[in-house]
């Protein structure tokens, strides 16, 4: 329901009168609601907003929000908690449990289908058709969406786990999680162990119970960590694990070297994989920022920054595996460290592209930080020469076609809406079960295809509604994907897919002219392909030994254009084609190269 942006159409502060029937309404429809609970969440002092909003498909909603966060909304009367109210209260609503992948499709819009529920050891929660729900995932507690089981828990055993289980409304990452304050979910354990031989969910080992049961003590003690929506668990964690591992040190080194690194070992292997990633990534952030990191690389892609600076100041014999970690996404660890920690400061310079903009370098743990003994050199600092580094690897470029608001009623059986991306073998396929279920093919030539109404209003022009009876297939396709909408999918490995309207806009190589007639190549767009120009600019600076420059892009805000003296295309060319490996068609002025035999 919240999958796409909603529209609001008032903000209003709720009324004493209007509280009183909101708690009576809660009380029936949550009954494990206690009193001082509803009293939490509707206050008699503090103010309550009252948002009434309607959803991209046009249905009218009403939000509770309490402290800018959504904590409640109404729809079709009926009344449901949002994720941020069950992270406060994990067991108001009997939950379901099923698989972390599963929560992308979720947010997306998709409901959750049987199949993908995780069966635990006490049973299926018992639930009727149309009773609120909750979905969780493993291993956490926390609900990621809400919504109503379509069956009963008998029916969902009858079918065989076959089917919709759950008709979702609401999910952590939507539009409306997005209206709050855009926390994660907090880190709570399960309460009953969980079965064996079920990938990833379970523990394979009884030691490996203990070790969560520790972990869960941890969070638990916390202060507000199962009141509030606690995004800080990996980063607390991470403190934590820092904080004893600097203890320790400081305590080893008055017994000599060789007690504190056997010492270091037993600590070492007493930590699960997931804590020693998690270690590992905050001492090669600070290393990377202590060492080689300088101020007049900023801004710096995050991607280069640990390709280029992180990899490198990894110790030998470990690699860097971010998925291993708490965090699984570089943007999260990164989002930690400047939110809860303050060393650095993140910004979206263009979409989808994140980029280093500042580093707190008075930071005291910064400061305190001593490089490793371990440490690499200025001179291993190129990924080339570092056995972990990772190399540049370009995004996978998608041509899709978007659904627009006139073709929208031959889409409509599909369940795609206005603005929904597809391949043009998927629009292929989908006007072909169109044609084929209305019955439009020609009896007399199988190559045509009858225009119907709804054919004639999205494909044909007001000229041709009384001349044209039917179409050849291929004309048919091709009216279709010319009057949809252009976009591209950008997909970087280990990232999530970026979608962008219009065509994929090339690397710009083009030559200009200053005083004395001299030249200048002019690179721009590397942004958009995930390249650092500070890293293209470096690397052509030593392949020409001529002089660079990094300059703001005219009429773009936050892009920025790679300058360097002469005329560099073939240069250029050849690092964007062998080096980058960037496709020749998303490389424009490759023509512009000096000619053999003339002066540059």
């Amino acid at each position: 329901m919240f999958a796409k942006p909603f529209r609001v159409k008032s903000n209003t502060v709720l009324r004493g009168s209007d509280r009183r029937k909101l708690k009576t309404e809660l009380s029936a429809a949550l009954p494990a609601l206690s009193a001082a609970q509803l009293a939490e969440l509707v206050p008699g002092k503090e103010e309550l907003n009252v948002v009434r909003v309607y959803a991209h498909k046009g249905d009218p909603v009403t939000l509770y929000v309490l402290h800018k966060n959504p904590v409640f909304f109404e729809v079709d009367k009926q009344i449901y908690p949002t994720v941020y109210t069950l992270w406060r209260y994990p067991d108001l609503l009997p939950a379901f449990t099923t698989w972390p992948a599963v929560l992308q499709k979720l947010a997306g819009g998709a409901d959750l289908m049987l199949p993908g529920v995780v069966l635990p050891p006490g049973g299926l929660p018992q639930v009727r058709q149309g009773d609120r729900c909750a979905v969780t995932v493993v291993r956490n507690r926390a609900p990621v969406a809400v919504g109503t089981a379509t069956l009963s828990t008998a029916e969902m055993l009858g079918a065989g786990m076959k089917g919709k289980g759950v008709s979702v409304l609401h999910t952590y990452m939507d539009q409306l999680w997005a209206f709050g304050d855009k926390s994660a979910p907090p880190s709570l354990p399960p309460l009953t162990a969980e079965p064996s031989g079920s990938g990833g969910f379970s523990a394979d080992s009884e030691e490996e119970e203990e070790e969560e049961e520790r972990e869960g003590d941890v969070e638990d003690a916390r202060p507000g960590a199962e009141q509030e929506g606690d995004t800080d668990a990996p980063c607390h964690a991470l403190q934590e694990l820092w904080l004893s591992e600097s203890q320790g040190g400081e305590g080893q080194e008055r017994q000599g070297d060789v007690g504190r690194e056997e010492e270091e070992e037993e600590e070492e292997d007493a930590k699960s994989p997931q804590e020693q990633m998690d270690a590992l990534l905050l001492r090669c952030f600070l290393h990377a920022l202590k060492s080689t990191v300088r101020k007049s690389e900023l801004p710096l892609l995050t991607s280069s920054f640990l390709r280029n600076h992180m990899f490198p100041c990894c110790p030998s014999g470990k690699q860097i595996d971010i998925k291993k970690s708490s965090y699984k996404k570089l943007s999260r660890f990164l989002q930690c460290m400047e939110q809860q920690r303050g060393f650095v400061q993140v910004k979206e310079l263009s979409r989808g592209v994140e980029s280093i903009v500042d580093v707190n370098w008075k930071h005291p743990e910064l400061r305190s930080f001593s490089v490793p003994e371990d440490g690499v050199s200025g001179d291993s600092l190129a990924p080339e020469s570092c056995a972990d580094a990772r190399p540049y690897q370009p995004p996978e470029i998608t041509a899709l076609y978007s659904v627009s608001t006139r073709l929208q009623p031959l889409f409509a059986d599909a369940n795609l809406r206005k603005g929904a991306a597809l391949s043009a073998t998927e629009v292929r396929t989908i006007l072909t079960d169109y044609v084929k279920r209305n019955e439009l093919v020609d009896e007399r030539n199988k190559n045509y295809v009858t225009v119907d109404p709804a054919l004639c209003d999205c494909l044909l022009d007001r000229a041709e509604y009384q001349e044209v009876a039917r179409l050849q297939w291929d004309d048919l396709f091709s009216r279709c994907l010319d009057r949809m909408q252009h976009c591209h999918q950008l997909l970087f490995p280990g990232q999530e897919p970026i979608l962008k309207k219009g065509h994929p806009e090339p690397i710009d190589i083009s030559v200009a002219s200053r005083g004395s007639n001299k030249k200048v190549t002019l690179i721009k767009n590397l942004e958009l392909y995930g390249l650092d120009p500070h890293t293209v600019a470096s690397a052509l600076q030593r392949r020409v030994q001529a002089s660079s420059a990094i300059n703001p892009l005219p009429g773009a805000k936050d892009r920025v254009q790679v300058q360097i003296q002469g005329n560099q295309v073939t240069h250029v060319g050849k690092l964007l084609l062998d080096e980058f490996r960037i496709p020749r068609k998303h490389i424009q002025g490759l023509e512009k190269a000096q000619k053999p035999g003339k002066k540059k």
